[in-house]
């Protein structure tokens, strides 16, 4: 009797465990729906879809059809997925928003060096710029995460005239990219107070990143270390 009563406490934890679960599940996609999802019925249809899933295993694991165990790996792993999803969708805009910051500078560096740092720095800001934006934009749109930009494949085009492979490719890619980032972060460029009627001077003049708004920084900061570690995943091959 005694057994029989501390087996049916242990199965109403386990069932208040797993029910906790499947709330915590259904709660963390709506919080994502809400962040990525803007239309009002795809979000009602995502969130009524992980709901259903999420009460499905409680069911299931209630029946006995699946074990405790079972049930509450699968809304982990559901649960995981989720996250992983809504960070991916993030730092794809975030590259779309760091690729429209880099034809920005890129732009600028023309204009105010008149064109002698143009070919040097200007160019290839913009051209990886847009290059990141297409790129982090396709695959936003289609949901893969290898689409690869014309400015990419030339730089395989070269890998491969010099004997190497897709990899160190990408690898200089994003070598090149970071070192354009650091370029226009430590560039100098005019206070925003500085005022003179004829010339200025070098007192005038603070790094660009001093002037950045920090979200944008932090932006740049963001998609800089996604670099660095694709890269550093690149090496380990």
């Amino acid at each position: 009797m005694k057994e029989k009563s501390e087996t049916s406490i242990s199965t109403s934890h386990e069932f208040w465990k797993i029910s906790e679960a499947a709330a915590q599940l259904t709660n963390h996609a709506c919080t994502i729906s809400a962040r990525h999802l803007h239309d009002g019925i795809t979000r009602s249809l995502f969130n009524r879809e992980v709901a259903y899933y999420a009460r499905s295993i409680v069911s299931d694991v209630e029946q006995g059809e699946k074990s405790f165990a079972q049930g509450l790996i699968e809304i982990e792993t559901e649960h995981r997925s989720l996250s992983n999803q809504s960070r991916e969708i993030a730092l794809k805009g975030l590259g779309i928003v760091a690729g429209g910051f880099q034809i920005a500078t890129g732009v600028g560096i023309c204009y105010v060096s008149v064109g002698t740092l143009c070919v040097i720095a200007g160019v290839p800001l913009m051209a990886h710029g847009a290059n990141n934006m297409y790129e982090n934009g396709r695959n936003l749109m289609t949901g893969q995460s290898d689409t690869t930009g014309p400015l990419r494949l030339g730089y395989k085009a070269l890998s491969s005239a010099m004997g190497y492979g897709e990899g160190e490719a990408d690898i200089a890619y994003g070598a090149v990219d970071i070192g354009l980032s650091v370029t226009s972060l430590a560039r100098r460029v005019l206070k925003p107070d500085a005022w003179r009627l004829f010339r200025y001077l070098d007192a005038d003049n603070v790094r660009a990143y001093k002037t950045m708004h920090p979200i944008s920084l932090t932006t740049e900061a963001t998609i800089d270390a996604v670099t660095l570690k694709q890269i550093h995943e690149e090496l380990k091959k």
